[in-house]
């Protein structure tokens, strides 16, 4: 859960919401084929609750009241590597700052899969 207070009071946010934001924002760039599990933990919520979960592939914590975003993706065969991975840290980047109103301090992109 990710907490920050304005104007008006605390505002609290959780983890699934931002899960699901990053996940659609970069879902929907072009050469993202999905999100792959990042570890033991989703390959066990992947059992549990089926292939597709919100959190899947997508981590964000919260450093000095900015955001650190871990993205594990799958990538279509033959593309730029660099170029999908520049267009998803801008795509993400923007998305979470203007829905949110939080700034993102890093985005990590780990391409863990190509598919054909």
């Amino acid at each position: 859960m990710i907490n920050f207070y304005n104007t008006l009071g605390k505002v609290s946010m959780t983890g699934d919401y931002f899960a699901g934001l990053v996940s659609a924002a970069a879902g929907s760039c072009y050469g993202v084929a999905d999100m792959a599990t990042s570890g033991p933990s989703d390959t066990v919520k992947g059992m549990v609750f089926g292939s597709d979960f919100p959190d899947k592939g997508v981590r964000v914590t919260e450093e000095d009241g900015k955001l650190a975003i871990e993205l594990h993706i799958k990538v279509i065969y033959g593309l730029n590597i660099a170029a999908v991975v520049k267009s998803i840290t801008h795509k993400v980047r923007y998305v979470v700052e203007d829905a949110t109103g939080l700034k993102v301090r890093r985005i990590n992109v780990s391409v863990d899969d190509i598919v054909c």
